[in-house]
């Protein structure tokens, strides 16, 4: 569903992605690991067109996503799970959920989209009295929970996750790493995402691709992931202070 092809980018000096390549097979969830500031969210950013490449190619679904045609059908196609959640704290929860329904290419009539929005929250564990709340009367787990069902709203056929459970205490990551599998099964969606929480990581990748240095150092299935080999992979799951990769101190 997914293949990025020798991708460079750089902010002036800073070089990120050095040839990136990896694929992300359909229907699968891949996760991306590395440490900050290597480029995951840069990665992301580049598949959506967020971000140009320098160089390189991104394919999704075999199209060049640089040569997308209908750039709002192209979004249209993609949810995302924001790490801080990303709520409109102006808008009430349900048009947060909402929010593409009731707006550009995927607009529904107001009620049906209320209607879809309350379905949504419910299947993340939501009653529906939460609706009608502000993003600011709920707590780090609701707020989550309203971001994952507003990247499900629409039913997209990819799911990006950014960080899902930074800032939630283990019980509640729990429950959004069991929502996030679930979900992306139900759905059958093909889903990318960046994490340093190796919990998260044996919870909801079918496939593990460690970036470090501009590149992957390391893909395969997550079953495989603790006897890989790789010495960078391996520092970086036991968060082992000497390896390869450098500590900043």
């Amino acid at each position: 569903m997914i293949r990025m092809e020798n991708v460079h980018k750089a902010f002036g000096n800073n070089r990120v992605l050095q040839g990136m390549t990896l694929e992300v097979p359909r229907g699968t969830s891949t996760v991306i690991i590395g440490g900050s500031g290597t480029g995951k969210s840069v990665a992301l950013k580049c598949v959506l067109g967020l971000i140009r490449p320098d160089s390189g190619k991104i394919y999704v679904d075999g199209k060049d996503a640089a040569d997308t045609g209908d750039r709002d059908a192209f979004l249209a196609r993609f949810g995302m799970l924001f790490q801080g959640g990303a709520l409109f704290d102006s808008l009430p929860v349900w048009q947060n959920v909402a929010f593409r329904l009731l707006r550009g290419s995927l607009k529904r009539p107001v009620d049906e989209a209320r209607a879809i929005a309350i379905e949504k929250l419910r299947r993340v564990g939501l009653k529906p009295d939460v609706a009608d709340r502000l993003p600011a009367e709920l707590s780090g787990g609701m707020q989550k929970r309203v971001g994952l069902a507003r990247a499900i709203a629409a039913e997209p056929e990819i799911i990006f996750f950014d960080e899902p459970t930074t800032g939630l205490d283990p019980i509640m990551a729990g429950v959004i790493n069991e929502l996030i599998r679930e979900i992306v099964t139900e759905m059958g969606a093909t889903a990318m995402t960046i994490t340093h929480d190796m919990t998260s990581v044996r919870a909801i990748a079918d496939n593990v691709a460690m970036l470090h240095g501009g590149v992957i150092q390391w893909t395969g299935p997550v079953a495989q992931m603790d006897d890989s080999g790789d010495p960078y992979l391996d520092q970086f799951i036991h968060g082992r202070a000497e390896g390869p990769i450098e500590a900043v101190r």
